[in-house]
């Protein structure tokens, strides 16, 4: 099972020695019954047993999850080994001919468990898949989600930002809480997720503010131009920081009114 999308060379070349283990785990085992013929189908499991694995002879097969197509498997790989209900929401589809070749599911199992060297190989082609999955993800991750510095586990009472410093970074706390002072005076909360340090990066000031960890936190910290960057391309980001904006001036209207009813 693989990620649709274009692959580095690496990964194929990974592909495509996965692709030639499971003729080698069942060289030894019968098929269960003779080669099945399918035609295009928009719900392949519905038409094979399920208690039979099969080996893909030809064609290519879709793995769709609502009605977008994310993953396939090709000539050489073995199908039906997922499963259950984390696989309920995945659909295989096909638009051309394919032939299978059935097994037994636990003979299959057996079989690869009874010698080392072919449970060695099932294990080699599940992490290799995983690998592969995995380096597809990082490669459709989209950018603006990388940070260069990546993130920082912070405790209790640690300074994120220093009033009067330099702004070259923004901030989201990914768990965790945060507290920010003016002149010593704190003037909000910095809640899990939320986005801060923003302000001094867009005007090319120094803080305005310190921010410092309530509680033991993970930060994760975006380089000041790459996140400008991000708030032109993606207007998600910038929506949330806008209402992140409109929180933190609601907290300061709030505590401007207090002060002003206090010294009346």
């Amino acid at each position: 099972m693989y990620l649709l999308g274009e692959q580095s060379a690496c990964a194929d070349a990974l592909i495509n020695r996965l692709q030639s283990l499971p003729a080698l785990w069942l060289r030894d085992l019968l098929p269960c019954g003779p080669v099945l013929q399918l035609e295009a189908t928009d719900d392949l499991m519905t038409q094979l047993p399920a208690d039979q694995l099969f080996l893909l002879n030809d064609g290519v097969i879709n793995g769709c999850i609502g009605t977008r197509p994310l993953f396939y498997w090709q000539e050489g790989d073995v199908i039906g080994l997922q499963q259950g209900d984390d696989w309920a929401d995945c659909r295989l589809c096909s638009e051309g001919t394919l032939r299978l070749t059935p097994y037994r599911r636990p003979e299959v199992f057996q079989h690869l468990f009874a010698d080392s060297r072919r449970a060695e190989q099932f294990l080699e082609y599940l992490l290799g898949q995983v690998a592969i999955l995995a380096h597809a993800v990082a490669e459709l991750k989209p950018r603006e989600f990388r940070s260069t510095n990546g993130f920082k586990r912070v405790e209790a009472g640690e300074t994120l930002i220093n009033q009067g410093d330099a702004a070259d970074h923004v901030f989201v706390i990914i768990d965790g809480h945060a507290e920010a002072f003016v002149d010593g005076l704190k003037v909000g909360d910095v809640a899990k997720d939320e986005i801060f340090g923003a302000m001094a990066v867009f005007t090319g000031e120094l803080r305005n503010a310190t921010v410092i960890a309530r509680e033991p936190s993970t930060v994760m910290l975006i380089p000041g131009e790459q996140f400008l960057s991000m708030t032109r391309t993606n207007p998600k980001i910038a929506h949330s920081l806008i209402e992140s904006m409109a929180r933190r001036i609601g907290q300061l209207n709030k505590q401007v009114t207090q002060l002003s009813a206090n010294k009346s």
